[in-house]
């Protein structure tokens, strides 16, 4: 069971993937929030049920799945129908957080959240890292990857905290605008180091 918990977070285009990937190659346990999430509105579940039930049938495609992209505008267009969902998913979101953290068997476990400020999620973990880029960064590369508008990407930037707002919730900042792999393997492992240390001295205290 991993004890010490590190909450990674960062915009949209920051890289959360790659350093996450990277963090794995080393041995590290990754409890991802979006997979999560997707998780609970699987095919046939309570939460999926209750969807169904509060906003119509139409919510559900042919082949039982949630239609996330319906839903999306549903809840943008409307908050308080984005405060049901979010009282729905949030709780069984970090039930499964917490379950799969508890079952982590590396020295310390990276949750993964895009929301983890928004979400309140900064109260489940030790430390929080932040991937920090510019917005430009952001906007240049998430074009590159989902072939989505600039006005997309902006929407979804905006609908998030702000950079600085990730800044001071950040224990440690790890800037990736320019870095390269292999420059960004070196930082990580420098963290890896320091998280190691940390997760000792914190299971010593709880002996």
């Amino acid at each position: 069971m991993s004890d010490f918990i590190i909450g990674l977070t960062g915009g949209i285009g920051s890289g959360k993937t790659t350093v996450t990937n990277i963090f794995a190659e080393l041995g590290i346990d990754i409890v991802d929030a979006d997979i999560i999430a997707r998780d609970v509105v699987a095919i046939d579940s309570p939460a999926l049920l209750s969807i169904s039930k509060h906003f119509g049938t139409n919510y559900i495609q042919p082949n039982g799945q949630l239609n996330r992209a319906l839903l999306r505008q549903k809840i943008f267009s409307n908050d308080a129908d984005k405060l049901w969902l979010n009282n729905l998913l949030h709780p069984l979101i970090r039930e499964q957080i917490v379950s799969q953290a508890k079952a982590s068997l590396s020295p310390y476990c990276i949750v993964v959240a895009p929301l983890l400020i928004e979400n309140n999620l900064t109260t489940l973990v030790n430390r929080v890292l932040v991937i920090d880029v510019k917005e430009s960064t952001q906007i240049a590369r998430s074009m590159q990857r989902d072939n989505n508008s600039k006005e997309q990407i902006q929407a979804i930037i905006n609908s998030q905290v702000t950079r600085q707002v990730r800044q001071e919730h950040a224990d440690d900042l790890l800037n990736n605008d320019d870095c390269s792999i292999a420059n960004l393997k070196e930082s990580i492992a420098q963290l890896h180091q320091t998280y190691l240390l940390s997760a000792g001295t914190f299971q010593d205290n709880l002996i």
